[in-house]
Formats: C-alpha cells, sequence, structure tokens
C-alpha cells in the first residue's frame, strides 16, 4: 500500500481522514487502518491518534490509558532515536473499536476542531520543528509513562490526551506559542497525576 500524504495542518483535516478510515464492511475499525489512512512517516499527526483517543469517548473503554501510554511511548522513543517511520507491534495494530462508537467519537471531536483551528497558526515555528521535536518527543515519553497509572482514576487520562494531542497539533501547525503552552500542561499534568497517586 502506498503510504498516504500526511500535510494535514488543521484538527479538522485530520478529523476528516478519520471518518473515511476503514471504508468498507466492516464492522470494526482497526488501529491499523487508522495509521494507513493517516500515514506513518510524520511524527505530529501520528502523535494525534492516541490523544484523540485519550480525548474522545473511547477513552471509558477500559484498558484505553495502557493502550494510549504504550502507543505515546513507541511512537516518541522512535522519534528521539530518529526512525523515518513509526512502528507498532501487532498487539496494538489489532486494538479495534465498533465503527459505530468510532463515529460518535469523531462527532464529539469535530465542534473542538473547529474551536481550536481557530487558535492555532504557524509562529515562533524554530520552537515546533527540528530539535524541539527532540524536546517534544522527550515530553511526551514522560507522560506516556504515567497513563497505565491513571487507570483507576477517573478521567485522568484526559489529562494525559490533552498534554499529547497539544504536542502533536503543535507539531502539525508549526505551532511554537502552542508548544509552549503545551510542555507547561504536560508539566503541570505530570505534577497532578504524581499528587493524586501520592496523595
Amino acid at each position: 500500500m502506498s503510504e498516504p500524504q500526511t500535510d494535514v495542518s488543521t484538527l479538522e483535516e485530520l478529523l476528516d481522514r478519520l471518518e473515511a478510515v476503514g471504508d468498507d464492511d466492516s464492522d470494526k475499525i482497526s488501529v491499523n487502518q487508522v495509521l494507513e489512512t493517516t500515514g506513518r512517516r510524520t511524527f505530529g499527526p501520528v502523535l494525534l491518534i492516541p490523544g484523540l483517543i485519550a480525548l474522545s469517548p473511547l477513552s471509558g473503554i477500559p484498558g484505553t490509558p495502557t493502550i494510549v501510554g504504550l502507543m505515546v511511548l513507541l511512537i516518541s522513543g522512535q522519534m528521539l532515536v530518529g526512525r523515518s517511520e513509526f512502528w507498532l507491534p501487532q498487539f496494538l495494530l489489532r486494538r479495534s473499536v465498533s465503527r459505530e462508537r468510532f463515529g460518535k467519537a469523531l462527532k464529539v471531536l469535530r465542534p473542538v476542531a473547529r474551536f481550536v483551528d481557530g487558535l492555532i497558526k504557524p509562529r515562533l515555528q524554530g520552537l515546533a520543528d527540528g530539535p524541539a521535536n527532540y524536546m517534544i518527543a522527550a515530553f511526551c515519553v514522560l507522560v506516556a509513562l504515567i497513563a497505565p497509572l491513571l487507570e483507576a482514576l477517573p478521567f485522568a487520562i484526559t489529562g494525559v490526551g490533552a498534554a499529547v494531542t497539544a504536542l502533536g497539533l503543535a507539531l502539525v501547525a508549526e505551532d511554537g506559542l502552542l508548544t509552549l503552552l503545551a510542555v507547561g500542561f504536560c508539566i503541570a499534568t505530570l505534577g497532578i497525576a504524581v499528587w493524586a497517586l501520592i496523595g
């Protein structure tokens, strides 16, 4: 299969692509189908996938925080070592959700995407490109490591999803200001998680 284009620059464009995932008679949508649609060669869009899962109603499925954490950890780790194409193990790629639940999740995210897209734009691009990618990947690794620990905390995975989504969006939109805000949010999320776990 040829690699799809990955030049998305807005969250709505990404959701448009996700709506076309698995356009066949199957009643399931797998992680592999999502990645085949968005592409595996661009860090921002690939990173957005687990972030959006964590922000959507799909986060209520048992085990989702652990799956999200593993996806973010593997994607970010590969970014840090300089891989040009992101790889995930088969047991993650085979994970699936019903087409109906997938569609409902996208519907919930659509108005959020419109709002967010109105705020982001290319600026301070040196903070969202080149060496900055490695800083973003490092923060994603830290956030990913705490995600499985939040399995028992209601709605805690939402903070992880927001942090990862913001970092992915910063890369997609080349928005350095969003990078700074997202890094601050990551630090706050890590602090809150640690406080909740030891409190």
